[in-house]
Order: structure tokens, then C-alpha cells, then sequence
């Protein structure tokens, strides 16, 4: 009864991978947008969505395909997303191999559908490189997401050329908070002395954060949560740990505490009391309608985390 469940399941999806692959993308460039006739936006993560939503305002209807503590190293697109995805009319990712497992539906789309990644308008010189792959997790340097924002700003008025006015107008607002906030996390790391700025997480997301605003950051996992940490990975960092006398290490909010955990008891068995300095958002906002569920939100929580714990303010 099952086999015939997942069988029924399977047809069902394959005309879905079919139709991105085949159908006509109706022409959108003549199209007419308004608050009562909303240009329809999907992207991939949270992030992106808020900046649309952001810069679109009451001319766009966007949906998020990625929520609150979904890894999107992992996600893989479901039936109902496919369904948006074909229908929309325009969709945004990040790129950089960020949504590894949608890579084939993503590149289908890129043939037939109005599709644009933050990818495409980024210096790859400003990419940071690790074991000969960049880097995804451009949104902790604020000023990478200015760009990102520039990027879909552009994006939203090639498909709606008629809210040209209103989204450069809705940028530059938000460009504005944009630099406050730059501003902010570069304050608040200065709270913490020179030597205590080294940030330890599950993996390796946050080094454009690390650059950006001078911290050592280190991962137990590789900048994609697909790898693991082996036991000589959690060793080599609970000595290093135990060495530079750290005073927290952190979880993220869409990966499993487990590993974090395990280094902790690793390190206390060295001698050295480390705390769980908090949670924070790495891959995934907060839950919607708060205000960790937005960008700013979630780069304001994560650095009040980050020196609250690295000064063992333990929460």
C-alpha cells in the first residue's frame, strides 16, 4: 500500500519537473502591475524575500520558499513550490551553490521563467574562498546585502518598468536602515576586546561576518551543513577552545545543537567551563512577524548574541 502511496506521489510531480522544462514563459515585459494587481515574487530564502517585500511593498505578493530554521543546503523543493515557481512572475535565489539540492530546477527554470540569482551581480573578487569553493553566506556583511539589495531592486523593475519610481524610492529607504545597521554591528563589536573575538558555530557560515567586522570565526562544519565533523575536527577545536580560553560557543537556529554539544562536553573535559552563548540565525530568520523575522532583526539579534556571550553576559 505504501509503494503505491510513494508511486502515486512521484506521478504526480513528474509533469510538474516536466512543464519547467518545456513551457513557454508567458512575456511579463508589457505586463501591468498595482496594488490590486500584484507582481507575484518567489525566492528561495527568507532573507531575500524580505529584502523584495522591502523594496516592493504593496506592488509585489512575495512567498518564501524557505521558513523559520529550514537549511538550505538541504532543501529540496515540494510539489507546492514547484506549482509557485511556474506560475510566478519573478523569481530570485542566492546562488553561489547556497540551494545545492533545487540546482537542476533552478537551471530548468533559468531557460523558460523570469529568474535572476544575487549571484549574478556580485564582485567574485569579493567572494570569499574556502577548500576552492566560495562562499554562500554573503548576508552577514551588511554591505554585501546593500548590494544584494541593488540587485533586487533592478530585478523588480525590469519585470514592472511602471514601479520604477516607487521601488528606488522604497531602496533608498531601506539602504538608509541598511547603513545604520552596518553602523550597529560594528559598535557593538567593538565591546568586545581584540583577542575574545573569535566565534565558534556549528558551521562555517560566518565568515563574511568574521571579515566584515574583525573576527576570528571558526565552524565545526564546512561552510555547507552536507559535511560532517569528525571526531578529530571536534578534538583539534576543543583544544584550540581550551588554549585561547574562549567563553562561548554558539548554536544556529536551522542546524542540529547536537554537534555543538558534543564540542561542548569536549572542552569541559579539558578543564575549561564554556557556556551555549545563544541561538543564532545563520541560514534561516526568525519566525515571521517578529522582528527576528526580518534581515535587520536577525543581524540585530545575532551581534547582541554574539557579544553578550563572548563577554559571558550568559543569557
Amino acid at each position: 500500500m505504501k509503494k503505491k502511496i510513494l508511486k502515486t506521489i512521484v506521478l504526480s510531480i513528474l509533469p510538474l519537473f516536466l512543464l519547467i522544462g518545456c513551457t513557454k514563459t508567458e512575456n511579463k515585459e508589457n505586463a501591468s502591475f498595482s496594488s490590486e494587481n500584484k507582481m507575484t515574487v518567489v525566492t528561495t530564502t527568507a532573507m531575500i524575500g524580505d529584502v523584495a517585500s522591502e523594496i516592493g511593498k504593496e506592488r509585489v505578493e512575495v512567498y518564501s520558499m524557505m521558513g523559520p530554521g529550514v537549511d538550505p543546503h538541504l532543501y529540496k523543493a515540494k510539489t507546492s513550490d514547484l506549482e509557485r515557481l511556474t506560475s510566478s512572475d519573478l523569481i530570485i535565489y542566492n546562488g553561489i551553490h547556497l540551494e545545492a539540492k533545487m540546482a537542476d530546477v533552478l537551471e530548468k527554470l533559468s531557460s523558460t521563467k523570469n529568474i535572476h540569482s544575487i549571484e549574478e551581480g556580485l564582485d567574485e573578487n569579493n567572494l570569499i574562498t574556502i577548500e576552492q569553493a566560495h562562499d554562500p553566506h554573503i548576508w552577514f556583511d551588511v554591505q554585501n546585502w546593500i548590494t544584494a539589495s541593488k540587485i533586487i531592486r533592478d530585478a523588480l523593475t525590469s519585470t514592472d518598468p511602471d514601479g520604477k519610481e516607487i521601488y528606488q524610492a522604497n531602496y533608498e529607504s531601506y539602504i538608509a536602515k541598511l547603513e545604520e545597521l552596518d553602523s550597529y554591528v560594528k559598535s557593538q563589536a567593538q565591546k568586545v576586546p581584540k583577542e575574545q573575538r573569535i566565534l565558534i558555530t556549528a558551521h562555517d557560515a560566518f565568515n563574511y561576518f568574521g571579515r566584515a567586522y574583525d573576527f576570528e570565526v571558526k565552524g565545526l562544519q564546512g561552510i555547507s551543513t552536507v559535511d560532517e565533523a569528525g571526531t578529530l575536527d571536534v578534538r583539534n577545536l576543543a583544544q584550540f577552545i581550551t588554549d585561547n580560553k574562549i567563553k562561548a560557543l554558539f548554536v544556529e537556529s536551522s542546524v542540529s545543537p547536537k554537534s555543538i554539544q558534543a564540542l561542548q562536553a569536549a572542552v569541559e573535559s579539558r578543564g575549561w567551563n564554556i557556556i551555549i552563548g545563544g541561538e543564532l540565525y545563520s541560514d534561516a530568520m526568525g519566525d515571521a512577524n517578529t522582528f527576528e523575522g526580518t534581515y535587520i532583526g536577525m543581524v540585530t539579534h545575532n551581534i547582541d548574541t554574539i557579544v553578550s556571550g563572548l563577554l559571558g553576559e550568559e543569557e
